[in-house]
């Protein structure tokens, strides 16, 4: 006997529906957004913590009496952590109470900046990596830290740009990383209307090993058909386009710190390098200048780690560059700067 042909259609799509709903997976229960309760807690304190225990020298100790504070459990009690927050705010933040569950802190966590979201993936995860490791940060370059944090703080304006140049002698290594660095710090921590630029004295070429080590965490870096002024040397400097998020691009080339676009007043000049900062003993439009000398990556240039020496500058600058976000964003944050 042969089935009219709507029935056999009927069964098929009555089959297909069936096996549709018995392919879709079981709710599962959430997971923690991190799987680790320390990396839960200090992000949590990052974002909440008194602006006193948030400094680059006080970051080993927070991690240390978070660690203790969550001991076996998955939450916190004020008692163990009164130093680090101010306990109204804690309280407020558990809901009433002195304790504060991982949960808890992880339901906060959903509301992070609009421009952490535009990250690519692969870029906020290297920031994340980053920001557990403050304590790295050199204590020579701690200080600079501060100055940063209070410049941003004093002249931020919710919604108007400001511009913060990285200068080196060469404007083709460490000042190529700090300009990159800095923008990825200030988008991760929802600062993306300051923008990092960089320069130098005389024009080269952006370094395909610096392309190279920001392309291996997620940064987009494409060659244009256009080029830009070459120096002295005759080297040419071919424009960029550099990508770290949706919406967040830059076009990077080797340029003199005075060269258009960078701004042209009332930016921080940030002097990377020890001979720039020699040579620049006054920078043109700054309001504020702070040396920050990094060795160069270039001393390593054909050893057999050389993609490693290149890697560890980018982390010094980059974790430089996010523990000033975390601060001034907390600092703007208890000024009633930001909401």
């Amino acid at each position: 006997m042969i089935l009219p042909r709507f029935i056999l259609l009927l069964f098929g799509t009555l089959l297909a529906s069936a096996l549709q709903v018995n392919a879709q997976p079981e709710k599962s229960v959430p997971t923690s957004k991190t799987n680790n309760s320390l990396v839960t807690a200090l992000s949590f304190a990052h974002r909440n913590a008194l602006p006193e225990a948030l400094t680059p020298g006080k970051d080993r100790q927070l991690k240390i009496k978070l660690i203790a504070a969550l001991g076996k459990s998955r939450e916190v009690q004020w008692e163990a952590v009164s130093g680090l927050f101010d306990r109204s705010t804690f309280e407020k933040l558990a809901g009433g109470g002195a304790t504060i569950s991982l949960e808890q802190m992880e339901r906060l966590m959903d509301q992070i900046p609009p421009s952490r979201s535009d990250l690519h993936a692969k870029v906020r995860q290297h920031c994340d990596l980053l920001t557990t490791q403050f304590d790295l940060i050199e204590v020579a370059h701690r200080e600079p830290v501060e100055q940063l944090v209070a410049w941003i703080v004093k002249n931020y304006e919710p919604g108007k740009p400001q511009g913060i140049i990285i200068i080196c002698t060469g404007n083709t290594r460490r000042s190529m990383l700090g300009a990159t660095m800095g923008n990825l710090a200030a988008a991760y921590y929802g600062l993306p209307n300051i923008r990092f630029f960089s320069g130098r004295t005389d024009p080269v070429a952006f370094n395909p090993r610096t392309i190279a080590t920001l392309q291996r965490i997620g940064v987009e870096i494409e060659k244009s058909d256009k080029h830009a002024s070459s120096g002295t040397a005759g080297e040419a400097n071919p424009i960029y386009r550099v990508q770290w998020g949706k919406g967040l691009e830059t076009r990077e080339f080797s340029k003199k710190y005075t060269d258009p676009p960078n701004p042209q007043k009332d930016f921080a000049a940030i002097l990377v390098c020890s001979e720039a900062d020699t040579a620049c003993p006054k920078v043109t439009g700054a309001s504020v200048r702070i040396p920050v000398p990094y060795l160069d990556p270039k001393a390593f240039d054909g050893a057999p780690f050389e993609a490693e020496k290149y890697a560890e500058r980018r982390d010094d600058i980059g974790r430089f560059m996010l523990s000033v976000f975390m601060q001034a964003r907390r600092r703007l944050e208890l000024d009633g700067k930001l909401k």
